[in-house]
């Protein structure tokens, strides 16, 4: 997790390479949500609102942000358009969207952005993958399973992976917006599903009521039992790592309901 830097406490020679891009800005608001970004402001310009967000050049998550600026044309319009990217601003990489209005999804049992959210998951699977050096989820869930479990995990699907309430939007209209394209994956079209259901277990849903939310998804039919259950294992190990690894509270939140959704599968064996 990056310290978040206030607007004002950007160099001027990095305020003004972004002024440069969008003419006069006459305010900028700091936003707290996200955890991957030193820099994630809404500035107000004569075109309109612009969403920035940065990283250091230097750090290693500036490479994520790259995935991020290399998919956003092939997840249009579930994802807000890059309208432009600064990759060498006085030490810093710079990315603009267009601003959505909207608020973070709710993922309580019985909150009425549920079906939004999976209406999300849909809409991805829709979309061709992209001919991109993508992570492919057999790699990147291999460290937790061995050679055939992986090869389970396979297929030509595009992913998000990442359905932190954070990283979705729900306009005023209702439509879901997907934004922190950090890992975009080639996999089985299962797998977002299971993610989004580790992500509502630990909401505070049951693993069967996120079961049965998570198969209303269109991708949910081609879910094989056997490799729900080898990829809920994959999970409690890595989100097990990760939680022991560095324990804050969510991170732990998650590695139990890892647990919670890998019993889950195991009892509707």
């Amino acid at each position: 997790m990056q310290e978040r830097i206030e607007w004002d406490s950007l160099t001027a020679g990095l305020r003004d390479a972004i002024g440069a891009q969008v003419g006069q800005i006459t305010a900028a608001r700091t936003l707290s949500q996200g955890m991957n970004s030193a820099l994630a402001a809404v500035l107000d310009t004569p075109g309109g609102q612009v969403f920035v967000k940065g990283i250091r050049t230097d750090h290693a998550g500036v490479i994520a942000q790259q995935r991020e600026a290399t998919i956003n044309p092939h997840v249009q319009p579930l994802a807000p358009a890059l309208l432009w990217r600064l990759d060498d601003a006085g030490g810093w990489d710079v990315l603009a969207f267009e601003y959505i209005a909207g608020r973070h999804p709710d993922y309580a049992p019985g909150s009425p952005d549920l079906p939004a959210v999976l209406a999300a998951v849909d809409t991805l699977t829709s979309l061709p993958v992209p001919d991109l050096p993508l992570k492919d989820a057999r790699k990147r869930w291999r460290g937790y399973l061995d050679d055939a479990e992986a090869e389970l995990l396979g297929g030509e699907t595009l992913l998000h992976t990442d359905y932190n309430p954070d990283n979705i939007l729900i306009t005023p209209d209702g439509t879901p917006r997907m934004i922190d394209w950090a890992w975009p994956t080639r996999g089985a079209a299962w797998i977002d599903p299971c993610c989004l259901a580790l992500r509502l277990i630990a909401a505070g849903h049951t693993a069967a009521q996120a079961g049965q939310l998570v198969s209303r998804t269109r991708a949910w039919a081609s879910a094989p039992r056997t490799a729900l259950g080898v990829f809920a294992r994959a999970n409690v190990e890595m989100w097990t790592d990760i939680a022991t690894s560095d324990p804050q509270p969510w991170k732990q939140r998650m590695a139990d309901a890892a647990h919670q959704w890998a019993d889950g599968q195991l009892a509707s064996v």
